[in-house]
Parts: structure tokens; sequence; C-alpha cells
């Protein structure tokens, strides 16, 4: 089941959310959370819930553990515990395959790869697990008693299958003390309602229309559609993964929950730096803080750390030659503004560091979309002119025909909404405040219920991570 299915929104999420407030003690709330998430998750790929479980039994137990035999060296058999299990269980479902492909290629073997279907979600709530488990080894969380409790963090739906990776101290509260405010359930329908329409009528268009340009071979397409493709695709995943994001933190609100942001408008970055600490902020935070920190950080061997962590941040994408080179790309690209672009880039005038940061996140999306070397080569081929003559795709008609959309795609990549509306709250009526977002409100939910019904496009990229 998806958000932005019909069944979601006309029967899953009015029915939990009635059951949620007219049940009235915490623990039947929580285990109807539970129960709830379980349906959700269960409802395409059942035999996965086995495993969800199994991974969230292991480290409820390892908390426990580790809580027990905290200030002993014995407490670190927890870690040791969660982290072989789930980065096992990750390597397993999601890299094997990789792996047999590679050694028969470089070995001359022929070993079945396994065929894994990759559990949805498997990347975030193993992450969710281990930072939980490795909290409470630092002794920044305590370890949850309650099993049901527990479940609540890892499995609950509102970032079950996406994310953002939630860290059990920003929620561990709300979990036994939600309290219920009307400016909640509020700001969380307005913010499901504004990540359902970045969803279903950017991403979802913008992905239609990218397809046949992000096609077109070498020799059959032209410079401008090349770009044209690869802005689609830019627009697509962006407003994809922000639009689930914005659903799971407004469900989250919804339901008494206060998630952190997980993008904070990355297209209007002016580096590459910065743009790092406005996507996917929640990754970008578990890397630093579980892998780049315990490895030196800045003060030992900083070059290699920042190497090593955004090759797993490739990899964390998925099992492909082209993931691990996009990551490296990135971390390439971070050293050289740190040590050769930082000073120059400050002074450089606001529009050069946006074109300069587009620029290359731009080329990014071109190696993080083809898993395919041939097709890349063709792709930026075509981009950077070094082929293509002709193409049966007419890039001007295109534009024509998707001005206005693309207008407003290109316009909220900004923070113009926020802006315009703090400008509201100072100098208009509070009565006329709620008229204007209840309007908007409706016309984003109407718009992308129109285009559900008759668009059978609906795809969630993040969902194959």
């Amino acid at each position: 089941m998806v958000f932005s299915s019909l069944i979601f929104l006309f029967l899953f999420l009015p029915v939990t959310l009635t059951l949620y407030y007219v049940t009235p003690w915490r623990a039947a709330r929580n285990l109807l959370l539970v129960s709830a998430s379980l349906l959700f998750y269960a409802w395409g790929e059942p035999v996965w819930v086995v495993l969800l479980l199994l991974s969230a039994t292991v480290d409820y137990w390892n908390g426990r553990f580790i809580e027990h035999w905290r200030g002993t060296s014995i407490a670190w058999l927890g870690v040791a515990s969660t982290l072989i299990f789930n980065l096992g269980v990750l390597a397993v479902f999601k890299y094997s395959g990789f792996v047999v492909e590679n050694l028969n290629a470089l070995a001359g073997t022929a070993i079945p790869p396994p065929s894994f279907a990759l559990p949805l979600g498997i990347s975030f709530y193993v992450f969710m697990s281990i930072s939980y488990t490795i909290d409470v080894w630092r002794g920044e969380v305590r370890a949850e008693r309650s099993y049901r409790d527990f479940l609540v963090y890892i499995a609950n739906f509102h970032h079950l299958v996406a994310g953002p990776i939630i860290r059990f101290g920003h929620i561990a509260r709300e979990i036994h003390e939600r309290v219920f405010r009307i400016d909640d359930l509020s700001s969380g329908v307005s913010r499901f309602c504004k990540g359902l329409f970045k969803k279903v009528c950017i991403a979802n268009v913008a992905g239609e229309l990218a397809l046949p340009f992000l096609g077109a071979e070498a020799g059959s397409g032209t410079m401008a559609g090349a770009w044209l493709g690869t802005l689609l695709f830019s627009l697509q995943i962006y407003f994809d993964f922000s639009g689930y994001s914005d659903m799971a933190i407004g469900l989250g609100r919804m339901f008494g929950f206060h998630y952190h942001e997980n993008f904070a408008h990355p297209y209007a970055a002016r580096s590459i730096t910065d743009f790092w600490r406005r996507w996917h902020i929640s990754l970008s935070s578990f890397f630093r803080d579980y892998v780049y920190i315990p490895l030196g950080g800045n003060r030992h061997a900083q070059v290699r750390n920042i190497l090593i962590v955004w090759a797993l941040t490739g990899l964390w994408h998925g099992a492909s030659w082209n993931f691990l080179i996009w990551g490296c790309y990135y971390g390439v690209l971070l050293l050289i503004e740190k040590f050769l672009l930082a000073g120059l880039l400050s002074r450089l005038p606001a529009l050069f560091q946006h074109g300069y940061a587009l620029f290359f996140v731009v080329v990014g999306w071109t190696i993080f979309y083809f898993t395919d070397f041939g097709a890349l080569g063709r792709h930026l081929s075509l981009m950077f002119g070094l082929s293509g003559v002709s193409t049966d795709f007419d890039v001007l008609s295109v534009l024509q025909a998707n001005a206005i959309w693309l207008a407003t795609a290109l316009i909220l990549c900004w923070p113009v909404y926020r802006a315009v509306h703090e400008r509201l709250v100072a100098r208009l009526p509070a009565a006329a405040v709620v008229l204007f977002d209840l309007t908007l409100n409706l016309l984003f939910l109407g718009c992308s219920i129109a285009l559900l019904v008759g668009s059978s496009y609906n795809p969630f990229i993040y969902f194959r991570f």
C-alpha cells in the first residue's frame, strides 16, 4: 500500500485515524498503531512482515541486554549482535546478487546469483534499529521496556517503507505521552495534502514526461532533449521523495508525533556541501553520527573518512556500480569544495553559486538514473554534444504544452510557499489565513485525486532502496 493510493486515502487512513481518536487509552492506541502498520506493510508483501518482526525482536532484546550490562564490556555484545544481524540481513537481501554477479565476472565462475525480492523499506528500518541500539549503548536513550511500544518506533506505517530515518530519542517521549492538539491535526492534514500534491501532480507528471528523453539512443536524440530528460528526472526524484517525507511528517502530526525535517529546499543550495545539508537529512545525519565521526571525523584521516562515507551512501541506494560511482562522485566534489573552492565560492555572486551547485547535482542524477553503463555513456554524450543528430521528440512542444506545470514545479523548488504564508499570517486576520489554508489544501487534494483516478503511473522511487 502507498500513501498516494485511493485505498489508503479513502479507506485505510480514515478508518485508522477514526479508531485511533475514539480509543481512550495510550496503550490501546499504540497497539492499534502497530496493528495498522503491520497490515499496511503486509498489504503488498505479507511474507516480509516476519523479517520486520524478527529484526525488531533482535534489537529490542539487544537494547534490554545493553541496558542491563551498561558500563561493562559485555554490553558491547549487544551492539555487535545488532550490527551482525542487521547488516547481515541487508547484505543477503540487497547485496548478495551484486556480489555473486561480480564474482562470476571476475573469476569466470557460474554461481547462480540469489534471486531475493528486496523487502520493502529494509534499508530504512535496519538503520533505525542500528541507531537505536548504538544510542542505548552510548547512554543517549534508555532501552524501551515494552515490545509493543518498541514496534511503534520501528514499524509505524508513517515512515516504515521510505523514511525518514527516525531516531528513537526524537520520539521516545511521544511514544508514551502523546497529547491531542487540534493544531497538530490541522498542520498534519495540511502537510499531507501538500506532499500528496508534490508526489502526484509534479513527480508523477515529471516521470512520465522524462521517460522518452531518457530512453533516447545515441544518434537519435539531441543535447536539448537529453538535458530536458535529466532535468525532469531531477524534479521527479525531488518531489517524489520530499513529497513522501511531507506525507510521513504530516501523518506523524495527525497521530501526535513530531518527526524531524528530511528536506530543506535542496535545489536552492549554493554549493554541493549546502545541497547535502538539505537533501535526505536523516540519511546524511545517520552516516555523520554513526560512521564519519566514529572513524575519526575531521580529526583523523578526514579524506579517507569522507570517501568511505560517500561510497557507503552510494551503495545504500542500491547494489549497482552506478550508485557506488554516484556516491564517490559526491565524495570527490565535497573534497574539492572543502580544500580548494571554499573561499572562492563564498566570494562569487549568489546566482553563480546556485548555477554551479545545480549543474553538478543534475549531472549526478544522470549517474544515479542509469544502472547500465552503456546507456549512461550514451546519455552523457548527448548531454555534452558528443553525439546525436535528430530526435523523435520535440523539446519545444513539450515545454510549450507544460509551461505552467514546469513553472509551478520550479517555483516550488524554492521556499516561496513558506515566505508567502508567513506574510499572510502577518498581514491577514487568523480567520482569513485558515480559509486560505483550507482552500489550498482542498485544491491540492482535489488535483491529486483527479490525477490518481485517471492515471496508472504512480511509483515511489525510494521504495526500491
